[in-house]
């Protein structure tokens, strides 16, 4: 067993020694030319949160395997001796949330304070942290009102001297004051004694002690032995459980879109792909058009400009500054789309014949990926939705690998991991962009600003939370008796104020749901090409 935790020691440091390239690699390649050689403290927040996602995520591999490091000791105390998961758990996951609700934010405000002119680096570093504090102190009231569940002692004199704020925490209160504990259904079980048996006979008629008993007190105790045994949760977990209840809201929303859109948007693009290279005259024809577009987006820009000089920064300029926004990211995917079509210089027949290639490549990668995200919503349906669940499906599956080889199951096991976490951010991309009531920050390849990069690395963080928790639900029979299912298994899911959440498998139905209607969409309007967009105009 020795052996054992030092390989997994070792492959752990290996992991995360990967982990920090790949999330340097992705930075150098992401980032703007703006940006280079300067922003250096966004630039870190960047490399550590996309550091500590991708750690998270392949911490519940790491889990699993750990626990198989004491499955075949021979002494009770052997799973004292590995890895203390349950305190990396929660160490990873507090860390994850205070980069998501105060680090990144800071980083984001700091770094748009630099796009003002005039504007001093003691007044940048001011003026984000007055939004930060502002933030922690709204933050650490409503941690400690609801899991101190003492609101005379702790709200009330507080807040009697706010009428606004009291009556808003009072309803707060109402709704989630008592989210600080977790209530345990157990069954109270008695029975009478009976005399040590001199010879031990049990068998399927036969489970317990005793001549006459043919069933345990467990199969034969009255519904009403049944009662709610109500704890504390301690405040790690408890800060854990509420930015994943955050976080689940957006998994179903992005994940459920996600896991139809990722494979589908890479199937509808090789069905989308241009079959030929254009003519000339086709390719002038176009490149005028997109000349005229990209001149009135620059007047329209530049009059912009003038108004923000000019003080009138109002709603309807803010609108639209988002509307000369999204209107660059179109013009930038038609011409990026011209240029897949007309490829020019000395190595014109090579470009066409990666860009071949490339459309070949999503073609193969969605397809594989149509079945990964086929197997999951299989899963889902089977084994979480159908009670008693039909099969234990994936969870068989991954046990097999084992068997096959130490770590092929988990290696399996992380991949569907890191999947479910790529459908999140398919799906949040593209609903980005539709919505009204969210921001999308899109990135690109050499032509990501830091803000971009740092709302992503947020939303990738939030949702990290929420994936690792549904894979623990999802595969509870691969993962039993890990600290990641201690902690996300029973006592988030016994949680008071949002067990029901669970109990009746709410996420799990809007993800599914949201899953079908994605693929109905797909299917409908997906093979289309896009039509050219309409002339721009600027609201009065």
């Amino acid at each position: 067993m020795g052996d054992f935790n030092l390989a997994l020691v070792i492959v752990a440091i290996v992991v995360c020694v990967i982990v920090f390239i790949s999330s340097v690699y992705l930075l150098v390649n992401y980032q703007h030319p703006d940006d280079a050689n300067q922003a250096y403290f966004p630039k870190f927040v960047v490399v550590f949160g996309l550091s500590i996602a991708m750690i998270s995520i392949l911490m519940l591999p790491a889990d699993v395997a750990n626990r198989h490091a004491c499955r075949h000791a021979i002494y009770n105390g052997a799973c004292n001796l590995t890895l203390p998961m349950k305190d990396l758990w929660l160490a990873v996951y507090i860390v994850d949330a205070i980069l998501v609700f105060f680090v990144i934010p800071f980083a984001m405000f700091f770094y748009e304070g630099d796009q003002e002119k005039f504007v001093t680096m003691g007044k940048r570093i001011k003026s984000a942290l007055l939004w930060v504090v502002s933030t922690a102190v709204v933050c650490a009231l409503v941690l400690g009102i609801l899991y101190a569940d003492k609101f005379t002692s702790l709200g009330l004199p507080f807040m009697v001297a706010f009428d606004f704020a009291f009556i808003g925490f009072t309803l707060l209160y109402i709704m989630l004051g008592v989210i600080g504990k977790v209530d345990f259904s157990v069954r109270h079980l008695a029975s009478g004694t009976t005399s040590f048996p001199t010879s031990w006979q049990f068998s399927n008629n036969q489970p317990c002690i005793g001549n006459t008993a043919r069933q345990c007190s467990a199969f034969t105790a009255s519904v009403a032995s049944e009662k709610t045994w109500t704890m504390r949760t301690t405040f790690p977990e408890y800060v854990v459980a509420l930015p994943t209840i955050v976080g689940s809201v957006l998994f179903t929303i992005f994940g459920g879109v996600g896991i139809a859109c990722l494979p589908l948007g890479l199937i509808t693009a090789f069905i989308r792909r241009p079959k030929a290279v254009i003519t000339r005259s086709q390719y002038i024809k176009e490149a005028t058009e997109l000349g005229k577009k990209a001149r009135e987006l620059k007047k329209a820009a530049d009059g912009l400009r003038q108004e923000e000089k000019g003080g009138a920064k109002g709603r309807a300029w803010r609108k639209n500054v988002k509307a000369v926004e999204k209107e660059l990211l179109q013009l930038e995917e038609d011409v990026n789309l011209l240029e897949e079509a007309y490829p020019q210089g000395e190595k014109a027949e090579t470009a066409w014949a990666f860009t071949v290639l490339g459309y070949l490549a999503k073609f193969i990668l969605g397809i594989i990926g149509l079945i990964v995200s086929i197997a999951w919503v299989a899963h889902i349906i089977i084994y979480l939705l159908v009670d008693p669940p039909l099969s234990p499906f994936l969870n068989e599956v991954f046990i097999k690998l084992d068997d096959v080889w130490g770590l092929l199951g988990t290696a399996a096991f992380a991949f569907f991991c890191f999947y479910l976490l790529l459908a999140v951010i398919a799906g949040a991309m593209m609903l980005g962009l539709k919505l009204v009531f969210i921001t999308i920050h899109p990135m690109k390849w050499g032509a990501t600003l830091m803000n971009s990069f740092l709302f992503n690395v947020g939303l990738i963080l939030l949702c990290s939370i929420s994936v690792i928790q549904f894979c623990a639900t999802a595969f509870g029979y691969y993962a039993q008796a890990t600290a990641a299912q201690e902690i996300f298994g029973h006592t988030l899911q016994s949680l008071r104020g949002i067990k029901y959440l669970y109990k009746y498998n709410v996420f799990q139905i809007g993800f599914v749901i949201l899953a079908g209607l994605t693929f109905l969409y797909y299917i409908a309007f997906g093979w289309r090409r896009k039509k050219p967009s309409a002339r721009f105009q600027l609201s009065s």
